[in-house]
């Protein structure tokens, strides 16, 4: 088993993910392609945690679960020439003080989310990092 450990933030880089920025996650579906599918999402350097609100349902968590325990996954976001990629291990969660905390957090950035019911939080343990910040 390898031990991931969060990856090294700068001020910067921590700005770049509050700022309010549309992203992109990259998913492989079950015959190996790539899922990539525009998302808000939230990033916490002191955990190393990026996650990502979605419909218990849709093909991006549906991925995840498929693929199982050790899950690769990439979220990205872009403004003109400064941009950043996260990559990680990444894992459904459907508890409810995850999910309230995820929804605090994307509220924080972007907006309140429209009620969903059957909401679950996309948690990307971040083992890797590009990009200009």
């Amino acid at each position: 088993m390898t031990v991931r450990l969060p990856v090294s933030t700068t001020p910067e880089l921590l700005a770049f993910w509050h700022e309010r920025h549309l992203c992109t996650l990259v998913t492989r579906r079950p015959d190996d392609s790539l899922h990539v599918v525009p998302v808000g999402a939230t990033f916490d350097g002191p955990t190393g945690i990026a996650r990502v609100i979605a419909d218990g349902g849709s093909r991006k968590v549906r991925n995840v679960r498929a693929a199982g325990p050790g899950s690769s996954v990439a979220i990205s976001q872009v403004d003109g020439a400064r941009w950043s990629t996260l990559e990680g291990v990444a894992t459904v969660n459907d508890d409810p003080e995850a999910i309230a905390e995820a929804v605090r957090r994307y509220t924080d950035r972007y907006r309140q989310p429209r009620v969903n019911p059957n909401r679950v939080v996309v948690e990307i343990a971040v083992t890797r990092r590009m990009g200009t910040v």
